[in-house]
């Protein structure tokens, strides 16, 4: 949320170049968020965005390794629809899919469809119920009727099935007991924040307890702003942030994140700054030789791995290809 120019225009061609060269550079996924409203403020970030299956299917058509997922808000679109979809962007992808699950929690964009915002926990009950028949248009390859708390639907089949007849990889990010226990039975891979790096290794520890074998592992997401030194690092950061943050926008974030009933809500308000330089993830700030010191301690917190937001996905990931990922490898941390 920075008013620089070099700040990301998220085209459809950008989104394009960004992925082949994450593509060629060997990074193992590419994530979106899904917003249908923006953040306002003079930037008003995410304002446009693409909706991430058609997008998925895209960047998988163009692309030959790189994991793509697609991110869906349960409660706005019907799981017989979704699930052919996404089995179209898995075959597209030949099983290069993956689907990030939302539960919903902007209650202006619920408005926006005509949508009533579940209270929270009845929006993982909504989302297990809507899951648990997705998966089993997965497999099923008969008709089956399904009568339950929220859908009523005869005679379900969803052909073709998922690349190789094996369900896509299922993500979530929820930080709330209901959300980790939703993640605890439904996903593979279980992402969560980072407020106190001290705090991170016990909270990682009891997800895995929660959740005893979770195959994908346990991520993290933040945003990498990186200089050769860490002055030039910090100096950049503040240019970034205290020169050219769009504070209204930060503003926004907090109020909407609050209103929708985000646990991180109360934290959030005293985030303002790192709602400007990340969207309130997690910051690694300094040089390459720093960002890589932070990574392993977060590898040694008990992280598989982080997501990272990156001020320009196509000119940041020359010093990320150049500077980063080499020096992860000599480390032991990538293979």
């Amino acid at each position: 949320m920075s008013k620089v120019p070099e700040r990301w225009d998220a085209t459809w061609e950008n989104n394009l170049k960004a992925a082949k060269i994450a593509d060629e550079c060997g990074i193992e996924f590419l994530l979106p968020i899904g917003r249908w409203h923006g953040y306002k403020g003079e930037t008003d970030t995410a304002g446009a965005s693409f909706e991430t299956l058609s997008w998925a299917c895209g960047i998988l058509a163009a692309t030959q390794s790189v994991n793509v997922f697609g991110t869906v808000h349960v409660s706005l679109i019907n799981p017989v629809f979704a699930a052919n979809q996404m089995v179209t962007a898995d075959l597209i992808g030949a099983g290069r899919f993956g689907l990030n699950i939302v539960a919903g929690w902007n209650v202006s964009e619920h408005e926006m469809f005509g949508v009533q915002i579940r209270e929270h926990d009845n929006r993982y009950h909504y989302a297990e119920e809507w899951l648990s028949l997705v998966k089993r248009m997965w497999c099923d390859t008969r008709p089956f009727d399904f009568k339950g708390d929220y859908f009523d639907l005869k005679e379900v089949l969803c052909k073709p099935k998922p690349w190789n007849n094996e369900a896509p990889m299922i993500i979530s990010a929820g930080n709330s007991l209901a959300g980790r226990n939703f993640a605890a039975r439904h996903a593979d891979g279980l992402f969560t924040s980072i407020r106190e790096l001290s705090e991170l290794p016990q909270k990682v520890s009891d997800l895995r307890a929660e959740r005893n074998g979770l195959g994908a592992g346990i991520y993290a997401s933040g945003h990498l702003i990186c200089r050769p030194t860490r002055k030039e690092a910090e100096e950049y950061y503040h240019y970034l942030v205290y020169e050219n943050g769009d504070w209204e926008a930060a503003e926004h974030t907090v109020k909407i994140r609050t209103k929708g009933g985000s646990t991180s809500g109360p934290q959030l308000a005293k985030m303002k700054e790192v709602i400007i330089s990340g969207t309130g993830t997690f910051p690694i700030v300094g040089s390459y030789e720093d960002a890589v010191d932070r990574f392993k301690e977060l590898s040694e917190a008990g992280l598989n791995g982080i997501a990272l937001g990156l001020v320009n996905y196509i000119h940041d990931m020359e010093w990320v290809a150049a500077e980063i990922l080499p020096r992860l490898s000599k480390c032991g941390l990538r293979h």
